[in-house]
């Protein structure tokens, strides 16, 4: 019996990629080879029962078996590449080796350089630590000031920025900002009044503004939604290395204080800011453009990637602009705003822990230099808790769930620090908690709101949206931790619980709503004479679409 299964899997292993046929013989024969199975529970086990290697028909209404028609519900080495929709894979690869090509190629480049955007966006409390409020003479919200600054184009350009990036390719846009935004936090670091570091701010946000949305969507534009998330979450995750690696980096140049007439906090920026812009000119050769248009693949592996994203997302409209009517058009549907508004809730207390977890640990009563490097573990165990978050999610291709279980660890770790003021210990680690769990619902959130939107026109516009409307929870995280409120910081804490509630409301909202949608569609006519155009500019808003739960 052992030895008939493993021949059996043998087989389906080795066997040539399946075509599988659009047509109802072949619907009513998976269907009726499915139900044989299940009566006679000999599933997977006997090849009678799928035939795979045969030029007969055994009926005439069955479809041609030289098709090498199976069943699709046979267990495969690597599933989640396999299913591909009948997309011929080249001879010369395999469905795994092409996605790991793709996974080398656009995954470390986008980390890193959201890296680096996330590390020059947050040094500023690393330097605030070695005196930057005391040397500039910031007093009352100054400071928070200067922190809100850099969301106003941050938000306002984001929509802007994912078109520029689809009219300019990725590789020129990306690391053009990218080196601007280097530049800039150079010059942050040589300012010298309140004014100066207000018009740093402002650029830097400028500068910035493409870069998650526009390497979110890049993303998007790669993989299939049912293996996405594990990207997503590694990609955000450099969120979590960049605070942990700033704290590091922060403690060792701030022992440079007064080399060369400077100050620590200043040399942060200055180094900080230099090795972003060596790095954004090597990334101008190596930053990927869309599956159209990468010259490091092949015709027959575009052609591939293509085809099995089209099979999962439907057709993209690549060569079509963007146009004023696209973007209304995407705001109709009242999905949009509800996607906005689960990452919104949980930018509050995101830029909130960013921002101001360092002056949190300092006061605990450590110094400056164990503030830095105590700052490091809770993003560490960030990055690792959202990894493994993302790997289950993608493991069960689910999405909801692994946005309300993460959600729930932070609510937990505010609650402590709401009611326990005495305790260093205990306070720590529930900044550990608060960490992990908004650092890992953050990905998936976005990651299932961006992936569900089809076409790039509705995609870049969505995507824009989600993140420029969400980060204007960043101004508000800005003054939530005001320095009346140390060290107990209760108005800022209860701040953030309130906005994570608001989020995990709108997750609900966005689950039923696209759970009710997916039931209509199941039920509609599959035939509505709607022709391939016109379900292109649908998107996923097209009666054969469905949303991944």
């Amino acid at each position: 019996m052992v030895l008939l299964r493993l021949l059996y899997i043998g087989l389906v292993l080795t066997s040539p990629p399946a075509v599988i046929l659009d047509c109802p013989a072949h619907e009513k024969y998976r269907a009726e080879h499915r139900n044989a199975l299940s009566r006679q529970k000999l599933s997977h086990i006997y090849p009678k029962h799928v035939p795979l290697l045969t030029t007969q028909k055994q009926n005439p209404t069955d479809p041609p078996l030289s098709t090498n028609f199976y069943d699709p519900d046979i267990p495969r080495l690597y599933p989640e590449y396999d299913d591909d929709g009948g997309v011929q894979c080249p001879p010369h690869t395999t469905p795994y080796k092409l996605v790991s090509k793709i996974d080398l190629r656009v995954i470390p480049v986008l980390s890193l350089l959201y890296f680096f955007a996330f590390l020059d966006r947050t040094n500023i409390a690393n330097a605030n630590v070695f005196g930057l409020q005391k040397e500039l003479g910031l007093a009352g919200t100054q400071y928070n000031n200067a922190l809100t600054i850099f969301f106003v184009p941050y938000v306002v350009f984001e929509i802007p920025s994912n078109i520029l990036l689809k009219k300019l390719k990725p590789h020129v846009w990306l690391s053009g900002c990218m080196f601007l935004f280097g530049l800039v936090t150079v010059c942050q670091g040589l300012v010298q009044n309140y004014g100066g570091l207000l018009a740093t701010r402002f650029f830097l946000g400028l500068a910035e503004t493409g870069m998650f949305p526009g390497s979110f969507y890049l993303i998007g534009m790669w993989y299939k939604r049912s293996e996405a998330q594990r990207r997503y979450s590694f990609f955000f995750g450099s969120t979590s290395l960049a605070g942990a690696f700033g704290g590091l980096l922060a403690s060792a140049i701030g022992k440079m204080d007064g080399m060369r007439n400077y100050a620590g906090w200043r040399w942060i920026f200055i180094l900080e800011g230099t090795l972003t812009c060596v790095v954004a000119i090597l990334f101008f050769f190596l930053i990927p453009d869309f599956p159209e248009n990468a010259k490091w693949l092949s015709e027959t592996e575009r052609t591939y990637v293509r085809g099995r994203l089209r099979k999962d997302q439907g057709r993209n409209a690549v060569e079509r602009s963007i146009g004023a009517r696209d973007v209304i058009n995407v705001f109709k549907d009242f999905k949009i705003f509800v996607g906005g508004f689960m990452y919104f809730g949980l930018i509050v207390p995101a830029y909130g822990y960013a921002f101001f977890s360092p002056g949190i640990i300092q006061s605990y009563g450590y110094s400056r230099i164990q503030t830095q490097l105590h700052s490091v573990p809770p993003w560490a165990c960030a990055f690792t808790f959202a990894m493994i978050v993302a790997f289950v999610s993608d493991k069960l291709k689910h999405r909801f769930a692994f946005t309300i279980f993460p959600i729930c660890i932070a609510i937990s770790g505010f609650a402590i620090l709401l009611s326990v003021h005495h305790d260093r210990d205990v306070q720590y680690a529930a900044l550990f908690l608060v960490a992990m769990g908004t650092y890992s619902a953050m990905p998936v959130i976005v990651c299932w709101f961006n992936m569900n939107l089809g076409g790039h026109h509705r995609r870049a516009v969505g995507t824009g949206w989600q993140i420029g409307f969400g980060n204007i929870g960043g101004i508000i995280a800005t003054y939530a931790f005001l320095d009346k409120d140390k060290p107990e910081y209760k108005p800022g804490y209860s701040i953030c619980v309130s906005f994570i509630c608001l989020s995990a409301a709108s997750c609900v909202t966005y689950f039923v709503s696209i759970l009710v949608q997916n039931h209509r569609r199941d039920k509609m006519p599959t035939d509505l004479g709607m022709t391939e155009y016109e379900k292109t500019e649908k998107g996923d808003m097209s009666p054969d679409y469905r949303y991944l739960l």
